[in-house]
């Protein structure tokens, strides 16, 4: 499908988180949505969207954030179409998905990492120019402090009370930029180490080794060296 193919589709193609249990509230949770959608007038967002719900599996509200957070970032950061981005996520739960099928960030090819903190956050950067260590970089964080001005958001957002996503989607819509904070920053790129491939004397399969550990990581959990 080409570019223009999809953006041609509609908000009524946007995969739906729903409820198979129920097949009347799974249809009225797609109409709902499909009504919230029809709000943005922006094609390109309706195909970021399209994207992001094809892969995450429905249009989930941290989804959405994370197509939020990648559209600052990339504005804030000057970023040309293409061009390569890093990003940290502070969460596990939905917000990397965007940065990888929109962005192409993956922890497979290092663009990606998660630190788990529990926090709706992210810290973009572009790749450092030839011979710099320092990458202009942005965090981008959802403000508890802004969303408490839009209460069922907020209280989506603490856990207070259940919204469903199609009306947290509908208030992160109206409200764009106005619930997030961002600081721009210069971070400090570590030079990549010489990887040194070694043989466990444990289990005798090859691992990486990091510092000078005999046992991989497997063995040295197993034997319970390492704790937690």
């Amino acid at each position: 499908m080409s570019l223009g193919d999809m953006l041609n589709h509609t908000a009524s193609d946007v995969s739906i988180h729903t409820d198979h249990d129920n097949p009347f509230k799974a249809d009225a949770g797609k109409e709902v949505m499909a009504d919230v959608l029809k709000k943005i007038t922006d094609p390109y967002l309706l195909f970021q969207i399209d994207r992001v719900s094809s892969f995450h599996g429905y249009l989930s509200t941290g989804a959405f954030i994370g197509i939020q957070m990648l559209n600052i970032a990339k504005r804030v950061l000057d970023a040309a179409p293409g061009e390569q981005l890093y990003v940290t996520c502070e969460t596990y739960n939905c917000l990397p998905d965007p940065f990888q099928i929109l962005a192409g960030c993956t922890i497979g090819n290092k663009k990606l990492k998660i630190k788990d903190h529990g926090k709706m956050a992210v810290v973009v950067n572009k790749k450092a120019e030839v011979g710099q260590k320092l990458a202009r970089s942005v965090r981008i964080m959802l403000d508890p402090a802004k969303t408490a001005q839009y209460p069922r958001l907020h209280e989506w957002y603490m856990k207070t009370c259940k919204v469903s996503h199609e009306e947290a989607v509908s208030i992160l819509i109206d409200a764009r930029e106005s619930v997030y904070t961002y600081e721009i920053m210069d971070i400090e790129l570590q030079e990549k180490p010489e990887k040194c491939i070694a043989l466990c004397i444990n289990c005798g399969e090859s691992f990486v080794r990091k510092n000078d550990e005999a046992l991989c990581l497997a063995c040295i959990e197993k034997n319970g060296v390492l704790k937690e």
